[in-house]
């Protein structure tokens, strides 16, 4: 009877912790204990494990089994630690050498037959083991994932024979030669690719919103009638902003792989990424949450990305309020008995509105509108003044004309030539932000923007005279700094001038 041990990892959030998986077999009555904190889950795997090792034509030991994760504090979730404890089970037993497992790491879920099935997360799993192992095996169907991340090798096996016979050293398991990575984004993303800014006509001025916002990072509000452009300008904003760097998609990535919507065999999820919930969505769909296992919602679904809700004020109060912290941090956290997970959520915010409940045109004609002023007000009071107060663009969106769409036919500019002028914004921030760890300007934090990178006071007056006036407060002032900064980006000016205040005061008010 002997002691084995091999590695796992557990995942709290997006982050992973590398787990020791201890098998002892000693002396005494029949019984696997498990411990270490498992959940309902993990204490299945007994009988998983048990089944797969007997179906796999291994002999299951009649003694006392312990297993013991390691470190016990953690809680452990899932079935992705069933390979690695019938290997560490198996190596026990002296059915395979116990030094066949050193510097490997096991992730995958068992079937009663064997079977090796694929688990959520092997990317962050795989990121949080590099450097502690250099061997890393998964089921066939996560070897593409798994492989995403540089200097492990990657082992994919499609049953528990194939792992055994390889441990004992025999041939690796043969698997189909794994495909490159795609380069570019996911085929669903691709396909927004092909939609243009250009194709939002009479909308100058919201256009020009988006690509402020798309160079700053800044939360955008947009206000108008049904068939104004809404929805049309906030689907193809992603295709205006720039490409995500290896460590960004790495971490987009790893949470659409938590999340359990990474398809298989695709790459690194270099397109930032969009993400529209319905207004029926509940607090957990947005920002996380579920029983047992908690799983990142739609705002760190949107992380580096657009998080676009349409028909906003439709949305549950809470839920809405419930954005108000992920917008001021950057991240999510959510706190359960016993752990705390954190995921990423720095997006941009996009909310579009009707003027009123029922979305008709203004005027006297005979689909006028005919909602009272207070109907108005209460229908857009379903915005909370401190959610508002953390958008930094407020457009309002007119009803478009004919003409409006034959004149504005020649002038749209394609997604393409505005891309540039973002890009070219951004380098002129990240030159300014280096040795930072902000990456665009809507990230500064306002005593950094206020000591650092303060424009001049004479550029500063109109705000001063609106925080007078109480038009502003002190947070909304923080957020016209940001977007002056921006304009000032998009002009390739060195500091804010004057005009860049004054349009960004009336963006923030929503009268530009």
């Amino acid at each position: 009877m002997a002691l084995a041990r091999t590695y796992a990892v557990a995942l709290v959030g997006v982050h992973g912790h590398l787990i020791e998986v201890e098998a002892d077999i000693a002396s005494g009555l029949p019984a696997t204990i498990l411990v270490g904190l498992p959940d309902t889950a993990l204490r299945e795997a007994r009988d998983r494990i048990r089944a797969a090792i007997v179906n796999s034509g291994e002999t299951w030991p009649n003694s006392k089994i312990t297993v013991g994760l390691s470190p016990a504090t953690l809680p452990k979730r899932g079935s992705g630690f069933d390979l690695a404890i019938a290997v560490a089970v198996l190596a026990a037993a002296e059915a395979v050498p116990p030094s066949a497992l050193a510097g490997k790491m096991f992730l995958a879920e068992l079937g009663l037959d064997g079977r090796l099935r694929p688990v959520p997360g092997v990317l962050p799993a795989v990121v949080a083991a590099q450097g502690d192992v250099n061997t890393v095996v998964v089921a066939a169907p996560n070897v593409a994932e798994a492989a995403l991340v540089p200097g492990v090798q990657v082992v994919g096996a499609s049953t528990l024979t194939e792992v055994i016979i390889w441990l004992r050293g025999g041939p690796p398991p043969s698997l189909p030669p794994v495909p490159e990575p795609p380069a570019g984004p996911m085929p669903a993303l691709a396909m927004a690719r092909k939609i243009d800014l250009a194709e939002v006509l009479g909308q100058s001025e919201a256009r020009l919103a988006a690509e402020i916002c798309a160079a700053g990072g800044h939360n955008l509000s947009l206000l108008g009638p049904p068939g104004a452009g809404k929805t049309m300008l906030a689907e193809r904003l992603p295709t205006i902003l720039p490409a995500l760097d290896t460590p960004a998609a790495i971490e987009v990535t790893s949470i659409h792989s938590v999340a359990g919507r990474l398809p298989a065999g695709s790459g690194l999820v270099t397109v930032p990424p969009f993400c529209a919930p319905h207004h029926t969505s509940s607090m957990a769909a947005i920002v996380g949450g579920g029983t047992g296992t908690v799983r990142p919602g739609a705002a760190s679904l949107a992380h580096l990305g657009i998080l676009f809700l349409d028909e906003a004020p439709e949305f549950h109060r809470d839920v809405l309020d419930a954005l108000r912290q992920p917008l001021e941090s950057g991240e999510v956290v959510i706190a359960r008995s016993g752990t705390q997970a954190v995921f990423p959520a720095r997006f941009t915010l996009v909310l579009a509105a009707n003027p009123c409940p029922c979305a008709k045109a203004n005027g006297t004609g005979k689909g006028a509108c005919s909602c009272s002023p207070a109907a108005r007000r209460r229908y857009l009071a379903r915005l909370s003044g401190p959610l508002l107060d953390r958008v930094d663009v407020k457009v309002r969106l007119q009803p478009v004309s004919r003409q409006d769409m034959l004149y504005d036919r020649k002038y749209a500019e394609a997604s393409a030539v505005v891309a540039q002028r973002v890009a070219a914004a951004r380098d002129r921030s990240a030159a300014r932000l280096a040795g930072t760890p902000w990456r665009v300007n809507a990230e500064v934090p306002g005593a950094v923007l206020r000591r650092t990178f303060a424009p001049k006071p004479d550029s500063l007056a109109s705000l001063d005279r609106a925080m007078e006036l109480g038009q502003v407060t002190a947070r909304g002032a923080d957020k016209i700094i940001r977007v002056a900064w921006t304009l000032a980006d998009l002009a390739d000016q060195p500091q804010p001038g004057p005009d860049q205040v004054n349009l960004a005061i009336g963006l923030w008010l929503g009268v530009a």
